[in-house]
């Protein structure tokens, strides 16, 4: 990074002389070296620029899970087992709506990671979002018919469980994507599988998204415990 008198010799060295209209020589002195690293800084900060604002457009465009701007409440999602047809996996950023409280020092942004499922069941859904002492609880799926989604999308802050793929692929490139139809940012690291199978699932989520979910034996009620 140029330093603040590194940035005042580049600026003195770079102005055209008003008088004569020509532009004085760069001398080999710490101006030009100050100038050189200052080009360079600004050529270092270019791609994390382009990235936030990537992020950005491709959610406008649908082109990652969420579609909308986030609560910031986080809410846990269990199940004691999910099963899965064309799966994708990346990371992201998750925005809230502007002013929200729940904000903090990010500005609004939560980096997650995206996981996207083109078909899915899931058995003994529970879904709880703490709201102060009291959690808004969501339990489906436990009798004989599962939980299905298609086109389901979790942008979430941790999972665990115990998971198995088959032909998957590690290190792609996130907009090169094609398993479950979401792509996602260019140059951002992902994974891809024909499969997932993931039992005792457990997950942070900041936003869930599906074209079609349906929850058999739904049952929604206030309670003391989460998921």
């Amino acid at each position: 990074m140029a330093s603040s008198s590194d940035a005042t010799s580049s600026a003195g060295n770079t102005s055209e002389n008003p008088e004569s209209g020509s532009i004085p020589e760069a001398s080999d002195g710490p101006a030009r070296r100050g100038r050189v690293r200052g080009r360079r800084a600004a050529i270092m900060a270019v791609p994390a620029v382009a990235i936030t604002a990537g992020l950005a457009i491709l959610t406008a465009e649908g082109a990652l899970g969420v579609q909308f701007a986030i609560s910031g409440m986080p809410f846990t999602v269990t199940a004691t087992e999910l099963n899965g047809t064309g799966f994708e996996q990346f990371g992201g950023l998750d925005n809230m709506a502007e002013g929200s409280p729940n904000a903090g020092d990010t500005g609004g942004q939560v980096l997650v990671v995206t996981s996207a499922i083109k078909s899915a069941t899931l058995t003994k859904l529970c879904q709880s979002v703490d709201l102060g002492g009291t959690n808004l609880l969501i339990t489906a799926g436990g009798g004989s018919e599962k939980v299905q989604a298609t086109d389901l999308t979790t942008d979430s802050t941790e999972l665990s469980g115990d998971a198995a793929f088959t032909n998957i692929e590690i290190g792609n490139d996130a907009s090169t994507l094609t398993k479950a139809g979401v792509k996602g940012p260019l140059g951002v690291f992902s994974q891809q599988a024909d499969t997932v199978r993931i039992a005792n699932l457990r997950q942070t989520n900041y936003a869930t998204t599906a074209a079609v979910f349906k929850l058999p034996g739904l049952n929604l009620s206030f309670s003391s415990k989460g998921c």
